[in-house]
């Protein structure tokens, strides 16, 4: 049976999930008058803020250069947001910083057009304003060092784009989480949902891994890398992990380094975020590891293999492969040349839920009803934050902005293999985290 027509609204809801698009939902529906009679619980398997969720980190890159005409201009507008800087706003207090990114691709990669279209893209959402000239081409790889000032770079065409910047990604989600709790519309529980309850083709609720259950009216999986567990994703969306490398630094070069613009390489998927606390991070936004495990079926009898996030807690000793670590430092060589061989004293694989085009899934599930999915992150959602929410309301009203109805949509033909072919990802395809950690790890 396949169900497609909106339910009414709600006198219950669970969401499931306590990151981006489960917070923020949290958030909207408390807000919206339409769901003022509606009981709302929040659930996570962690307490907040749970320390292997991707939204929780020390710095995440705010832009609106997409390649893509629709998510820049929803970047756009979640960064008027993110530049208030008031204490009692998302962007005050050192949440947001407009530090500047650098865009760049290597000469003769896939990912060139992405930066291409990316640079268009932000050059008309500026033209005509007081912004028109924040956005500068950069056409070799001297100019590209020479914007960046730490006698280091990447890549042999981009821009720079100085009002794009990055937000310290914890306190966000924390600020968040604080006006969430001021509503007083919300019950949070920490438990760990091991399965959706069904009666024939309606949700029904949620079952605990202590076998317990809570029904609710709609049901809103906003589980971000896990969502494929809970309901059958394959060939739709994949957890893929990400790595990501941390490094003490001194004072004098928090100072000088502090200035520093966002440093993204679309054709190696490297970058670096100005350093925060004498902390700088090295990652990688590329296809990633995939961690395929046979899980029982969310949906019926026997068994399916999907990827699943492998995180430090589960593995407390859990460091990035060899592989890995090896992009990470050699970024870093070439990106700050200063610090390239200072050793990495952590690490952490931050999974991501990809689909095949970077686009979310914010829509009803076709064959369930009352169930509402809010996933598909593709590693690029924590920047929507202030206005996400709300987005992910509209669409649980029956109002999916025009421009993302087929985008958000729930994908008709599944893909052989989940690689995100949005032109932002590069890398080996592919990689296994179980076969790359086989091949040693820490350098």
């Amino acid at each position: 049976m396949s169900t497609t027509s909106h339910p009414p609204l709600p006198k219950s809801i669970i969401i499931v999930g306590s990151g981006v698009f489960g917070l923020s939902t949290a958030l909207s529906l408390s807000k919206r008058a339409s769901f003022s009679p509606s009981e709302i619980t929040l659930i996570d398997r962690s307490p907040f803020p749970s320390p292997d969720g991707s939204s929780i980190d020390t710095s995440r890159i705010i832009r609106a250069d997409y390649a893509d005409p629709a998510y820049a201009s929803l970047a756009a507008a979640g960064q008027e947001i993110w530049r208030q800087q008031e204490a009692n706003q998302l962007g005050g207090e050192g949440r947001y910083s407009e530090s500047g990114l650098v865009l760049v691709s290597n000469k003769g990669s896939d990912n060139e057009i992405y930066v291409q279209k990316s640079f268009h893209n932000v050059l008309d959402i500026n033209k005509g304003t007081e912004n028109e000239g924040s956005v500068k081409e950069l056409p070799s790889r001297r100019e590209i060092e020479e914007t960046v000032g730490t006698r280091g770079g990447s890549g042999d065409w981009g821009y720079s784009n100085t009002r794009s910047g990055w937000a310290d990604a914890e306190a966000g989600m924390l600020f968040l989480r604080r006006q969430v709790e001021a509503l007083k519309r919300v019950e949070f529980l920490t438990a760990e949902v091991a399965s959706l309850v069904f009666s024939g083709s309606n949700t029904t609720g949620v079952r605990f891994k202590n076998n317990s259950t809570i029904s609710a009216d709609l049901v809103i999986l906003a589980t971000g890398a896990w969502t494929p567990t809970l309901i059958d994703l394959r060939g739709r969306a994949q957890a893929s992990g990400q790595v990501l490398s941390y490094l003490p630094i001194s004072d004098a070069e928090q100072e000088r380094l502090g200035k520093m613009p966002v440093l993204l390489n679309m054709s190696s998927g490297m970058f670096i975020i100005p350093p925060k606390n004498n902390l700088l991070k090295v990652a990688r936004h590329n296809y990633g590891y995939s961690n395929p495990i046979s899980i029982p079926n969310p949906e019926g009898e026997g068994q399916i293999k999907v990827s699943v996030p492998r995180t430090a807690l589960s593995d407390p000793n859990l460091w990035i492969p060899h592989e890995g670590e090896a992009a990470c430092r050699q970024a870093l060589r070439e990106m700050i040349p200063s610090l390239g061989d200072r050793p990495f004293t952590k690490t952490k694989i931050c999974w991501y839920t990809d689909t095949p085009t970077g686009d979310f899934i914010i829509t009803y599930h076709p064959s369930y009803s009352n169930l509402f999915l809010a996933t598909g992150g593709s590693g690029h959602g924590y920047k929507f934050l202030p206005v996400i929410g709300d987005k992910i309301v509209d669409c649980i009203e029956g109002r999916t902005p025009e421009e993302f109805k087929e985008k958000w949509a729930w994908r008709k033909e599944a893909v052989q293999n989940v690689l995100t072919a949005d032109g932002s990802r590069g890398g080996r395809p592919g990689m296994l985290l179980e076969e790359e950690l086989k091949k040693g790890s820490k350098l």
